[in-house]
């Protein structure tokens, strides 16, 4: 059975709930899902019931893709270091893998990244704010104190505290502001001048992305599409906030989770379950008839 056409791109609509689905199984070959609030429980784990089904899209080379501003490193340890059958799309898009390889690497340079870095500090002197200076071998910080590092270490298992994030030489993929009181003011207020050379992506309720312009997961997703040899239509996306939006745009089958933010339900085709009522695994099981 073949999906609906394409929601056009800015145009909302209503989301069916995902029990109107049409019976499967569908011919689908690329599965991505975003992870913090979509895939992931309300305890930050990956649910015991999506392990059999990732198994079964495995034996039928059906691939799968977390998709996340968390580093590479820090997906591959979720996902138990497997790479046959899993793409993985991190830092928001930088870096796209597709088993084992690298597909796609974006950045900014080094003093786009310092400029970046002292806006921050400047903002921080009337906010609490860390930054992570997010590298392709690892995430730095400046700020040490266990608050922030308890934060920080959720996204970034390859963490370094540096004495001065304006030193580092590591390719920079991107660079990640938490803001304790709320991200969104952030966004629109002390680092919204950055939006005039830089895309200022809100991730989260308390991060902000600081990123090259015209990468997302959109584009992440149209990069494994080719990889995969899949369209579209053969493409079944999962996300729940704003930095989500390019990636359901990306494909036929896109969804919601019942938690999502306002504006990604209002653009996507399907509303599914929420994250922690295995969301995900229950549109994938129906998908798939299994």
């Amino acid at each position: 059975m073949t999906c609906p056409a394409p929601i056009p791109p800015g145009q909302p609509t209503p989301a069916a709930p995902w029990r109107d689905l049409p019976p499967g199984p569908h011919d689908i070959r690329l599965v991505v899902a975003d992870l913090d609030g979509t895939l992931l429980n309300e305890h930050g784990a990956v649910p015991s019931s999506f392990w059999p089904v990732l198994d079964w899209m495995r034996e039928r080379r059906i691939t799968f893709a977390p998709a996340s501003g968390r580093q590479y490193a820090t997906l591959h340890r979720i996902f138990h270091g497997l790479d046959d059958g899993l793409s993985y799309v991190a830092e928001n898009g930088n870096l796209v893998i597709h088993q084992g390889r690298t597909v796609a690497t974006h950045g900014i340079d080094l003093e786009a990244s310092r400029r970046v870095i002292e806006i921050v500090r400047e903002a921080a002197g009337g906010r609490n704010l860390g930054l992570v200076v997010c590298g392709l071998d690892s995430a730095y910080v400046e700020r040490d104190d266990e608050a922030f590092l308890a934060e920080a270490r959720k996204y970034y298992v390859r963490l370094e505290v540096v004495k001065d994030l304006s030193l580092v030489t590591d390719r920079v993929l991107k660079l990640a502001v938490f803001d304790f009181d709320g991200a969104q003011d952030l966004a629109a207020g002390p680092l919204a001048a950055l939006a005039r050379t830089h895309q200022v992506v809100v991730s989260g309720q308390h991060w902000v992305d600081v990123m090259a312009r015209g990468v997302d997961k959109g584009g992440a997703v149209r990069q494994l599409q080719q990889a995969v040899g899949a369209t579209p239509a053969q493409t079944v996306a999962f996300g729940d906030y704003l930095n989500d939006l390019q990636m359901l745009e990306a494909a036929d089958w896109s969804f919601a989770v019942a938690n999502a933010h306002p504006d990604v339900a209002a653009r996507v085709r399907w509303l599914a379950p929420a994250n922690t009522d295995d969301g995900v695994v229950a549109v994938l099981r129906r998908l798939f008839a299994l």
